[in-house]
């Protein structure tokens, strides 16, 4: 039989709320919950001549230009509002990389951080892919596609970290998830 704990009993208390997060503490817990939008989808493209599909931009909270594979906000737009985590990873994957995927197969799915935040992210891996697209984002962002073999993706990969761009792990976690042992 499990029990409650001290901070499942009390009520949770808005510290702040912004534009995407609210601020919450819960007894002696604090952290962030989603607002205005309802999940995160991450996606590991690979194509038919086998190279994993990157992207590289600017992070204002690291302070540097951050490696990582196509992510976004599912439900942040009005236009988005009903849409699935499926959906979602399909128009990320196009509007960051340019590449629709005949083939979207969802690796995983759960918290990324459930310490800090309550923030759930789904996991797909993208094949079949067509380029059918410049990519590069939305007007906010400002993204760089690389194309990587796969085999030299792990070099690739720390060899601009020694340049000063930041790895986000959830590249190693996606090619991981994706079989990818390069």
């Amino acid at each position: 039989m499990t029990t409650q704990s001290h901070n499942e009993a009390e009520e949770p208390v808005v510290l702040a709320e912004a534009k995407y997060f609210t601020f919450v503490r819960q007894g002696n817990w604090e952290y962030i919950q989603p607002r205005n939008f309802t999940g995160v989808v991450l996606i590991v493209p690979i194509t038919d001549d086998g190279k994993v599909v990157l992207i590289e931009q600017y992070r204002v909270p690291v302070k540097a230009r951050v490696i990582e594979i196509p992510a976004g906000l599912i439900g942040d737009k009005a236009d988005f509002a009903d849409e699935d985590h499926l959906l979602g990873a399909k128009r990320e994957l196009h509007e960051e990389t340019g590449y629709e995927a005949d083939r979207m197969e969802l690796l995983s799915s759960g918290a990324p951080s459930a310490g800090s935040n309550s923030v759930m992210l789904s996991i797909f891996k993208a094949t079949g892919l067509r380029k059918t697209g410049d990519g590069g984002g939305d007007h906010t962002e400002d993204i760089t596609v690389h194309e990587v073999p796969l085999p030299l993706v792990r070099a690739w990969l720390e060899k601009r970290r020694a340049e000063g761009n930041v790895i986000d792990l959830k590249v190693y976690a996606g090619l991981y998830l994706a079989g990818i042992t390069a």
